[in-house]
């Protein structure tokens, strides 16, 4: 995993897999397959057996060599289960598909309904943020008695995007919050009608959840994803040097650990 995995957060995320929906019903279904399997060996050919066996060798190792790859390159947990996760379904679907065309189509139907009913829990810290309401947040900008620098995510409990970034941003808020600074989140899920005076789409083609926002003395300075009202998606990954760097965030610290 990134720099920040740890044994710690590993166990946790063992633990959250047997009592999260969204987890234990993945699992089942990636368990049923041995229990289909082992009674389809009595049932198939021999000669499909030995080719069924062979696919499951090599989609094992390049689920494995992907899973891997998945786990240098993202940074949280989050968006390295949903990684994972999606590379299983494909390789179940392909396996499945071999032994018989019917289970990969009872198999798709499962997930939708998986889909459909669960969805995966954001990462549940909050770091040095204030959850916000619309509201709260327009009162901390306005009344000029907190700090003079705010800087808020806009994200939405149901977007996939958010979830798989929403450890990123408490983190960088225990490494950069100050007396100048300030973290906040809005769940533009709960307050949908606060997107618009923000100027945050919740169209998931448009790419702009989450959507961070620099304010200074109440004035919006920077934002990210800047607005692109021709761009149909936002294909950069959110990452934590990503967001410091747009931000400047370092400049910031400094300043305030200088006096000026």
């Amino acid at each position: 995993m990134g720099k920040e995995s740890n044994p710690v957060q590993a166990l946790q995320w063992l633990n959250r897999m047997v009592s999260e929906p969204y987890y234990l019903f993945h699992f089942l279904t990636f368990f049923s397959y041995l229990i289909i399997r082992s009674s389809a060996t009595q049932v198939l050919a021999p000669h499909v057996t030995h080719h069924l066996l062979r696919r499951e060798i090599q989609t094992l190792l390049v689920f494995a060599v992907l899973a891997l790859v998945k786990g240098v390159k993202e940074e949280t947990w989050e968006a390295f289960i949903a990684d994972t996760l999606f590379l299983g379904k494909i390789c179940l679907f392909l396996l499945a598909f071999t032994m018989d065309h019917r289970l990969a189509v009872w198999y798709i139907l499962v997930f939708l309904v998986i889909h459909m009913l669960t969805q995966q829990p954001p990462f549940e810290g909050l770091g040095t943020c204030s959850r916000l309401t619309p509201l709260q947040l327009e009162s901390l900008l306005t009344e000029g008695t907190t700090t003079r620098l705010w800087l808020v995510e806009f994200r939405a409990s149901y977007s996939p995007a958010c979830i798989r970034s929403s450890q990123q941003f408490p983190e960088l808020s225990i490494t950069y919050s100050s007396k100048n600074l300030s973290f906040g989140i809005v769940d533009l899920g709960l307050f949908p009608n606060a997107a618009e005076k923000f100027g945050i789409s919740l169209s998931g083609s448009m790419g702009q959840l989450p959507t961070f926002i620099l304010f200074e003395n109440a004035a919006e300075v920077a934002r990210f994803p800047k607005l692109d009202y021709e761009a149909t998606y936002f294909p950069l990954q959110i990452t934590k040097g990503l967001l410091s760097r747009h931000f400047e965030l370092d400049r910031h610290l400094l300043e305030y650990v200088s006096g000026k």
